[in-house]
């Protein structure tokens, strides 16, 4: 299977360490969603804004609301794989990111991640910052 990745998107490349692994020598499912993770905090730097810089500056934080995945074929230890993200909708408090991992042309794991943006205060529903909103508006 394959996925339609538009010039849009944003990937980074992680490698499998055995500590990625479970008994059976595959990607443990639950690293995924960390592996994912680490592909939104990727984006956020390459846009030029660290997560603890936005809590520092706008006193904002972005936590997971849902999140879903389907495990369509396993990785291995070593295995070079791409971690991608879009946004598939985006509000003035929430975003949604289609999410995958690929090895080669493999299609591995999709993903849908759902953030909401809180004042870090109070924890409580706040705007995505207009800045910050141009950007993630760039990759639907």
């Amino acid at each position: 299977m394959k996925i339609q990745v538009s010039p849009e998107a944003f990937s980074i490349p992680v490698r499998v360490y055995y500590e990625d692994t479970d008994a059976g020598g595959v990607v443990y499912y639950a690293n995924y969603l960390r592996f994912f993770e680490r592909c939104r905090t990727e984006w956020m730097r390459s846009a030029g804004y660290g997560q603890a810089e936005l809590i520092e500056t706008a006193g904002i934080g972005f936590v997971a609301r849902r999140a879903a995945c389907e495990y369509l074929k396993p990785a291995r230890l070593d295995d070079m794989l791409t971690i991608g993200l879009e946004v598939e909708k985006l509000t003035r408090v929430r975003v949604v990111f289609r999410q995958w991992a690929r090895r080669g042309d493999d299609l591995l794991v999709t993903g849908n991640v759902e953030i909401a943006c809180v004042s870090m205060a109070t924890m409580t529903p706040a705007p995505i910052p207009d800045f910050l909103h141009a950007k993630l508006e760039a990759l639907q």
